[in-house]
């Protein structure tokens, strides 16, 4: 066993303060601590992002840029009271746009309490205008048109709910290995105030 002298005794007949100090724990340690920086140098390596601090643009000024048309997405304001508007976008540009009066149909349990609502005549109108507008029809596509939800910090949530429900209930063909598959048209993402 290794050993470390501290000092002391000496020659007047005092008790030697020698002690042994157990290095093999210590040795231990230091293994597994060199171990651990080895491995995790490892892994910190393999999570760097390859970064440059070129500005956004073509590599090479020689080179053309293809400029790629957005698509058009539809905009579902829910912000007044009475009435919803639909506007179909393609960046800042409005294609279309058509006010839908608020009419939701209440949802009843059991009991005949009123537990939610929904909107038909929205849902039916959102179906009619991406049969026009919308992009992503063909089966095989796997990409889906954006439709975008406007609120209110007010807006309750049920009426929330039932508005996504209202454009997601139009559908579309889509390969999936099943035949007649069918998926929503639309995916949904809130707007920022």
């Amino acid at each position: 066993m290794a050993g470390v002298d501290v000092g002391g005794g000496g020659k007047s007949g005092k008790k030697s303060l020698d002690s042994e100090i157990n290095m093999v724990p210590f040795i231990d340690l230091l293994m597994v601590t060199i171990a651990f920086l080895l491995i995790t140098a490892v892994w910190s390596h393999m999570s760097r992002i390859n970064a440059s601090a070129m500005v956004p643009g073509p590599p090479r000024p020689d080179e053309e840029i293809t400029q790629v048309e957005p698509e058009p997405q539809l905009h579902v304001e829910m912000r007044e009271q009475a009435t919803f508007r639909l506007v179909w976008k393609t960046g800042k540009d409005n294609l279309t746009e058509k006010v839908i009066p608020r009419k939701p149909e209440e949802i009843r349990d059991g009991a005949g309490r009123v537990t939610g609502a929904r909107y038909p005549d929205l849902a039916a109108e959102i179906e009619a205008q991406w049969k026009m507008t919308g992009k992503h029809r063909d089966a095989s596509d796997k990409k889906l048109d954006q439709a975008v939800l406007h609120t209110d910090n007010e807006t309750k949530f049920s009426d929330i709910v039932a508005v996504i429900d209202a454009v997601y209930h139009t559908h579309r063909p889509f390969n999936s290995g099943k035949p007649g598959d069918q998926v929503s048209a639309f995916n949904v993402t809130f707007s920022v105030n």
